[in-house]
């Protein structure tokens, strides 16, 4: 007997299996790290300089006794080690989650800076993938350009309803914008990395001193047009990353937008694409990735 063939559905059909999985997974979802206490920072010296990186380190030993005190061993683990002398940030805040913006390279006299925007699973206690890319593109740019790697924004999780929409993308826009207009005049390239390309995505019309914008193992754009901006707009993707299977649709619904918007390494995206080898998702900034040297050539003006 003939076995009927296989019907896959419809990408709408799929976005809704994904939304009911994503909303049942919720119930079972781990804590975020929002809950964990933390101080109110102190407002920091303006300024790129050393008095405002301490004033920030300060800031973080304080959480990270905080952490302790309440028995959050992984949390203050991961703030005594971002508190080490040797390591800079522009600010932190330990509450909600955690906020913080690294600096790699001479930010105070860089002309050129690349900013790294990361995506959903990325918080305090799980920093080390944004880390390790932030160092591999300052070892590659070879003191051609500063990096900043931010962690400005409460990224969604694996098991989080809020990776199929761009709310979180929306409400981190402002302090993208307000970080940016603190680097001016340099020529800033963002680097937008999975759900980290929703959120450059529909922030891109507001950004100031962006000369380009990078999405990387993109699930969308976040807009379901082309973006409007008049930065340089580059795309890639890896042959083994497993974002290419998420479906690029958006469905207006009353009260949410579900889905990503447009897959920008597609023709009507209109982005410069690239080619980024057989890696997977996390693999981009891996030292020797083809689309490293690629990235590191963008920021550099080079490309």
């Amino acid at each position: 007997m003939r076995r009927p063939p296989l019907r896959l559905p419809s990408r709408r059909g799929l976005l809704n299996v994904i939304v009911a999985a994503s909303m049942a997974a919720v119930v079972a979802a781990p804590l975020s790290g929002r809950e964990i206490p933390a101080p109110v920072p102190h407002k920091p010296p303006p300024g790129l300089s050393e008095a405002r990186y301490a004033a920030v380190r300060q800031d973080i030993a304080a959480a990270e006794r905080m952490a302790a005190g309440h028995g959050h061993r992984r949390r203050a683990e991961a703030l005594r080690a971002m508190a080490d002398p040797a390591r800079r940030f522009l600010f932190f805040d330990g509450r909600d989650g955690g906020r913080s913006a690294e600096v790699f390279g001479d930010l105070a006299t860089a002309e050129r800076v690349a900013v790294l925007v990361p995506g959903s699973d990325t918080s305090i206690e799980r920093y080390d993938k944004l880390l390790s890319g932030a160092l591999a593109l300052q070892a590659e740019l070879g003191g051609r350009a500063a990096v900043v790697a931010w962690l400005g924004y409460p990224t969604p999780t694996t098991y989080d309803a809020a990776l199929l929409t761009p709310g979180r993308a929306d409400a981190a826009v402002p302090a993208l914008r307000a970080l940016l207009e603190e680097l001016q005049p340099a020529e800033v390239t963002l680097l937008c990395h999975s759900y980290g390309a929703v959120v450059c995505g529909r922030a891109a019309p507001l950004l100031p001193g962006v000369t380009d914008i990078v999405l990387y193992g993109a699930p969308g754009t976040g807009t379901a047009a082309p973006l409007r901006t008049r930065a340089r707009v580059w795309a890639a993707r890896t042959s083994g990353d497993w974002i290419s299977l998420v479906p690029h649709v958006q469905v207006g619904l009353p009260f949410v937008t579900l889905g990503l918007g447009l897959d920008p390494v597609a023709p009507e995206a209109g982005t410069r694409v690239f080619p980024a080898g057989d890696g997977g998702h996390s693999d981009y900034l891996r030292p020797g990735a083809p689309a490293l040297r690629t990235i590191a050539r963008i920021v550099s003006g080079d490309a």
